[in-house]
């Protein structure tokens, strides 16, 4: 009897051990199951969120001059500058989005009677390319970007200031498809995108309304030091042959103008042109310390065109052209390059200062500016900034 109870007993031990493993080992299995959904899940959040990456820098810089009795002449000022470069690269399997922002814009303040205030930067640059990678590192790539500026600008005379420029005068969008490569060692971004296929669109929109006539009033307020007497016939005509008008200048500056066969310059508020587009880049980040530089390249396919010269020299015969262009198409012609070189370095210091250097250099075929002596001619043009303000990166 006993022999059989202890039997009976061992029996049911047995069966509940094995259904304490089943269930335990269901559990365990249950468990991994959950934890592998769980560790797929925050891996694909952690590849998600590597897909995206956002960075850049934004800032102010300020300074200021005072003088009291300084023999080498001046006057006092203070100026400002805010800018902004910002970045977003969208990066998953084989496709690649990338946007950039570069803005900028200044007031200077002139310790003086007239044009107090002075713009002393004004500059916006979009760009954005979407890539498709079909070779490691090689992407074909469709790219647009777009430049002009957030308010007019003047030429500061005593007495009158003419605006020079403003919003979409001049702007220029372009629009390619090409081969972009891109490359990254060490902490360094490295982009090449060439383009056979790229359109470029320059405007001058404008109004000849922007710029109006002085009235006597007005010239007598721009200098305390004049009288009524001073006004004369000779004085108002000098104003009148002073009135710039907007569009023309705007669209002889910027060569959104072309010429006829018999030499006359017709005046357009757009050009657009199709030809082979550069862009080369590097952005470069140590610690605290980044730096930026992006070289854009444009040159149009089309000839040199018929000789103005020798046209206009035709239709007024025993008269000398003495323009500066020659072609119809203001030496804009396959081979003469529109350059763009931008450089940025940044060096951030006690968390919230920031030490920024930028230098822009330009050179457009057919965009006239005039030098001291009032001689117009294509010209490289250069600007730099350098200042400490209050700045963040991230």
């Amino acid at each position: 009897m006993k022999r059989k109870f202890l039997s009976v007993a061992l029996c049911l031990m047995a069966a509940l051990t094995m259904n304490a493993q089943d269930v335990d080992k269901a559990k365990v299995t249950g468990n991994a199951e959950a934890a592998a959904k769980a560790g797929d899940d925050l891996k694909k959040l952690e590849n998600a969120e590597k897909a995206w990456k956002f960075d850049g820098t934004i800032g102010l810089n300020a300074a200021a001059t005072g003088l009291v009795n300084w023999a080498a002449g001046g006057k006092n000022n203070v100026s400002g500058l805010a800018f902004a470069k910002l970045h977003l690269l969208y990066h998953k399997n084989t496709i690649a989005w990338e946007t950039n922002f570069d803005t900028d814009f200044g007031l200077t303040w002139i310790d003086q009677k007239e044009d107090a205030f002075q713009k002393s930067s004004d500059n916006i640059k979009l760009a954005t390319k979407f890539g498709w990678e079909f070779r490691k590192n090689w992407y074909l790539t469709v790219l647009g970007s777009f430049q002009s500026q957030y308010a007019h600008g003047r030429n500061y005379i005593e007495g009158y200031n003419p605006i020079v420029s403003k919003w979409l005068a001049p702007s220029y969008t372009d629009i390619s498809i090409g081969i972009d490569y891109k490359y990254s060692y060490k902490g360094a971004d490295f982009s090449v995108y060439l383009s056979p296929i790229a359109g470029r669109f320059t405007t001058a929109y404008t109004s000849n309304a922007w710029n109006k006539k002085y009235t006597k009033e007005q010239w007598l307020a721009a200098d305390p030091t004049r009288t009524p007497d001073d006004w004369s016939d000779d004085v108002y005509s000098v104003l009148v042959d002073r009135q710039l008008d907007l569009r023309s200048v705007l669209q002889n500056e910027i060569g959104t103008y072309s010429y006829d066969k018999e030499g006359n310059k017709n005046l357009r508020n757009f050009r657009a042109e199709f030809g082979l587009s550069f862009k080369g880049s590097i952005a470069y980040t140590y610690k605290d310390l980044k730096l930026s530089t992006t070289l854009a390249l444009f040159s149009p396919y089309q000839g040199k065109g018929f000789d103005v010269k020798e046209a206009w020299e035709k239709a007024n015969p025993g008269e000398t052209y003495d323009g500066y262009f020659r072609y119809s198409n203001n030496n804009r012609y396959f081979g003469h390059f529109d350059v763009d070189w931008d450089v940025a370095l940044s060096y951030q210091f006690l968390k919230c200062l920031q030490l920024t250097l930028q230098t822009n250099l330009k050179y457009y075929n057919g965009t006239l500016i005039a030098n001291k002596d009032g001689v117009e001619a294509e010209r490289v043009q250069f600007k730099g900034m350098i200042g400490i303000g209050v700045g963040y990166s991230f």
